[in-house]
This record gives C-alpha cells, sequence and structure tokens, in this order.
C-alpha cells in the first residue's frame, strides 16, 4: 500500500493504533466475562477501562528484544492498567487476539467497500438513464455487431455491481466469527462462553471449531470475493480506455482546466485514470492466490498465512476501496459522445442490419442458408466500400424479388433494436 492510492478512512482500518485498539478490546472483553464468571477478582476490568492502554512505539521496542507482538502488547498494557494486568489473558492464546482482530478490521474493510460499490452504483444508474436511448453500436470480437443504447451498455455494468455487492456481504457475513477457545481450540483452559461474549460485543458470530486458529477458507472467500470485484471494475475500465481512443471518441475521462496530458505531446488526452484502475485490480487480484494458498496450514495451526496476511489485508482492501471511488468519479464524470456514438454506428453502411434482413428473407420463403448467402454476398461487397448495403440489397434481384423496396427501408429502421429497453431496465432497476 502507498498512499497515493489509498483513502484515510480505509488504512486508518489497518493503523497500528487500530489494530492495537482491537486487541485491547478483545482483551478487556474477555476479562469482563471472565469477572462475570467469578473466575477472576471483582474489579479487573473496571480498572484495565480506567488505565488500560499502550504504547506503538513501546510495544515495538519490547517486541524487538521477545521476538513475540502479542506479548509486547501485554507487557505495554500492563505497564498503564498495573497489578490488575496480570489476569488478562487468562486461558487465551495470541491467535485469540490476532484472528479475532483481524475478522473486526475485515469486517470494517468490507462496510467501507460495500459504501464504494452503492457509490459507484448509484453513478451507473443516473448515467444509465441519461443515456437509456442513446445509440451506440455493440460489438463482439470488437467488430461491428448490432445497434445497444450507451443505457443497455451500463446496465450491464450496474447488474454486475449488484452482483459484487451481494458477494460482498456473503464474504463479509463469512469471515465475521471470532475465536477465543484458547491453544488448539479445545477450550481446555477457558471457557466458551468467555468466547460468545466477546463475539456478541464485537458484532461477531463464535467460530464452531477453530483449532485455536480460524480456517482460512473464510479468509480465501473473502480475497477471491475482493479479486472478482477488481476484476469487474477492470471490465469496465477497460470498456472506457476503448471508447476513449482516437479512432472511437465515443466517450472519454473527464479533463480538467489545467490538466496535462503527456509531458512532450501538449495535445494529448489519456485515460490515466482507467488505465490505473486496470493496474489496480491486477494488485488487488495478487491477493487471490496467497489467500487460496494460507488455507492449508499444519494440523491445528502454523504461522506460514501470518506473514502474507500482514500484506494482503491492508493491501487489497485499501486498493479496492480506492479504485472504487476512482470508478465512482470516472462515470459521474465521464465525458458522451452521442452524435460520435451515431456516426461510429452509421459508419458502416448499414450492416448491423444483416440479421433482419436474413431473417425476412426466411419469412419470405427463403431457406436459411440461401438467404445467408445473399446477405452476405451484398455484405461483403458494403465491406469493400461498393456502397450502403440498403443500395446493394436493392438492386440484388435475388432479393428484391422477395422483399420490396418499402419493406427493405422499414427493415433499417434503428428503433427496431431498441424496442425492449423498457423491460432491460425494469429487470435491472427495477423501473423502466
Amino acid at each position: 500500500m502507498i498512499p497515493r492510492y489509498s483513502r484515510p478512512e480505509m488504512t486508518d482500518i489497518w493503523s497500528p493504533e487500530t489494530r492495537f485498539g482491537i486487541w485491547l478490546e478483545i482483551e478487556t472483553l474477555a476479562a469482563e466475562a471472565m469477572e462475570n464468571l467469578g473466575q477472576i477478582p471483582p474489579g479487573v476490568t473496571a480498572a484495565v477501562r480506567k488505565r488500560g492502554g499502550f504504547d506503538v512505539n513501546r510495544i515495538d521496542e519490547i517486541e524487538r528484544e521477545v521476538k513475540h507482538d502479542v506479548i509486547a502488547f501485554l507487557t505495554s498494557v500492563a505497564e498503564h492498567v498495573g497489578e490488575e494486568a496480570s489476569f488478562l489473558h487468562k486461558g487465551m492464546t495470541s491467535s485469540d487476539v490476532l484472528d479475532t482482530c483481524l475478522s473486526v478490521q475485515l469486517v470494517r474493510a468490507a462496510d467501507l467497500l460495500v459504501t464504494g460499490i452503492d457509490r459507484l452504483l448509484t453513478a451507473l444508474e443516473k448515467r444509465a438513464r441519461e443515456h437509456k436511448l442513446t445509440p451506440t453500436i455493440g460489438r463482439s470480437h470488437g467488430i461491428h455487431a448490432e445497434p445497444t443504447t450507451f443505457g443497455i451498455k451500463l446496465a450491464t455494468f450496474h447488474a454486475e455491481f449488484q452482483r459484487a455487492r451481494a458477494r460482498l456481504l456473503l464474504a463479509r457475513e463469512e469471515v465475521a466469527t471470532c475465536a477465543i477457545s484458547g491453544a488448539v481450540g479445545t477450550f481446555a483452559n477457558i471457557d466458551p462462553r468467555i468466547e460468545a461474549h466477546v463475539a456478541k460485543s464485537l458484532g461477531l458470530s463464535i467460530e464452531p471449531v477453530s483449532t485455536q486458529i480460524i480456517p482460512r477458507d473464510r479468509h480465501a472467500m473473502y480475497f477471491a470475493t475482493l479479486g472478482v470485484i477488481a476484476s469487474s471494475i477492470e471490465r469496465l475500465a477497460t470498456e472506457v480506455r476503448h471508447l476513449q481512443r482516437t479512432e472511437v471518441l465515443e466517450a472519454e475521462e473527464f479533463f480538467s482546466a489545467g490538466q496535462k496530458g503527456s509531458s512532450a505531446m501538449p495535445h494529448k488526452r489519456n485515460p490515466v485514470l482507467t488505465e490505473n484502475l486496470t493496474g489496480l485490480a491486477r494488485l488487488v487480484r495478487s491477493a487471490v492466490t496467497p489467500a487460496l494458498e494460507n488455507v492449508a496450514l499444519w494440523h491445528e495451526r502454523d504461522i506460514s498465512h501470518s506473514s502474507v496476511e500482514r500484506g494482503i489485508g491492508p493491501d487489497a482492501t485499501i486498493h479496492l476501496d480506492f479504485a472504487l471511488h476512482r470508478m465512482s468519479g470516472v462515470i459521474e464524470n465521464l465525458v458522451v459522445y452521442p452524435d460520435s456514438m451515431l456516426r461510429t454506428l452509421e459508419s458502416m453502411g448499414g450492416l448491423h442490419n444483416s440479421q433482419r434482413i436474413l431473417l425476412s428473407l426466411v419469412e419470405h420463403g427463403v431457406s436459411r442458408d440461401d438467404a445467408y448467402r445473399l446477405v452476405q454476398r451484398n455484405a461483403m461487397r458494403t465491406w469493400g466500400g461498393e456502397g450502403p448495403l440498403l443500395d446493394l440489397l436493392k438492386k440484388d434481384p435475388d432479393v428484391s424479388s422477395k422483399i420490396s423496396d418499402a419493406e427493405l427501408e422499414a427493415l433499417f429502421n434503428l428503433d427496431y433494436h431498441f424496442k425492449q429497453v423498457d423491460t432491460i431496465f425494469e429487470r435491472v432497476f427495477g423501473t423502466a
């Protein structure tokens, strides 16, 4: 993670102050439960809440000596609390604190990511409705296919990010578990009721069986979900990049006053934001394979996953959070050129109507193979620059003998392609 691609709301979740603050809350809640169960003296929790604290620099200093982060943390807390701190961490193991804290951080991160998706959904719906009936050419293999609308194009992304939101909520739920079960997860030295109290207080579910750590299939699902969302961002960013190409220029990123596109060429207006988003998507996806590989740990636990998660936890969530908000800004400010879209659509001499002619010939009694041959014969002449498809079809006796000129002209009506736009919008947005 670097500051250039981060927002403070997300980076704060991963700061040492936040992490140690969550650790202290976990230890305090566990002590509270132990005190309520009569397992430690009265007044311990009150003392911890009153005097409990830590010093990040002091923790780092202690860790350099003891080579153990949780011990260093507990030592620093004891220096603030006093003798009551000796009852903290009773029957617990380090993973109880570390894994439960990570769950809290991932849940908080997911909540911010949902907010980012919601902003993007709002932007996509607004622009989709704005361009609901703006004609543009649909492309397959990058080649002109049939007409669509720019609104439908944006609606496809809205539907995709609806799915992204639903997946993220499921991933959030799956990772939101608490483990306070002691060494190898048997509760031999700690009452399960303590885990239940901590979990409820932190808004988490209890981990049914933790084997000392929370099983990493949960985390793998979480990071895989982030990777899929990143890929959806890249798909949308790639669309904008293609539309901004000079030869196309149907839409482009907003170019602000005073902005410069090139150190050498003053005329340049480059899709730098969406290119950046493509790169950020790669970074987020780079967390997926390590998260999957973290699932297979030795026996009840090892710490081969720990160094991985210290990196991918902050990096993947921070990068995706930034990407979602950058993508939202791109869509909110996207400059759209309807006239250019229409010119592009019409530039191939009506070839986008080939299927309509094919189907009409079939309806007039021509076999499908023969109809395809007749349309393709004329389409290839249009492709070669010999004239608009409609004119060539009118002059082709094999076609004109079946379909009148008036019928042919009607088959080139652009509105035909948009008769189901309302249906699509109702499916995506609930209302047309």
